[in-house]
């Protein structure tokens, strides 16, 4: 009889385990389409509310020619709408991430639209951690890349 209770408590506390890692990774991916959504809308407060600089956080870009551009992160929370995207919209895909406690860091693959239908490319890495209960951006690194 003990055997099958412990049997059943390690599958039970198994499952609950998994949904809430699952839960986890859903209100990550949340995060990051509502930053990339607000991003495109002009609409700065939301971004900055995605966003939590730390004093080690930082923003890389690699651009399609090769350059590689290194963004203050305070850029990210002190954002002036004109210097923000115009418009369309961002589709992210091939979520991977790794969530350690109030730490984790994802990799997805981003598809951005324009107002004009003209299409970007990146691959993206992002640093998130769980501030006061909430999951907020504190890095990132963007590549982006043409598609052949």
């Amino acid at each position: 009889m003990n055997y099958k209770t412990l049997l059943y408590s390690i599958i039970a506390v198994t499952l609950i385990a998994c949904n809430q890692k699952s839960d986890e990774s859903e209100n990550i991916k949340k995060l990051l389409e509502k930053e990339s959504a607000t991003w495109r809308a002009g609409d700065g407060k939301g971004h900055a509310e995605c966003w939590h600089i730390q004093p080690y956080s930082r923003i890389l870009v690699s651009t399609i020619d090769g350059h590689t551009l290194d963004i203050p992160a305070i850029a990210m929370t002190n954002t002036d709408p004109k210097s923000m995207g115009n418009g369309g919209y961002a589709i992210n895909t091939n979520y991977k991430m790794s969530i350690k406690e109030n730490n984790a860091w994802v990799s997805h693959d981003e598809v951005s639209t324009a107002k004009d239908g003209k299409r970007s490319y990146s691959h993206e890495i992002r640093l998130v951690e769980k501030i006061k209960g909430e999951w907020k951006l504190v890095g990132q690194s963007i590549h982006i890349y043409k598609l052949e």
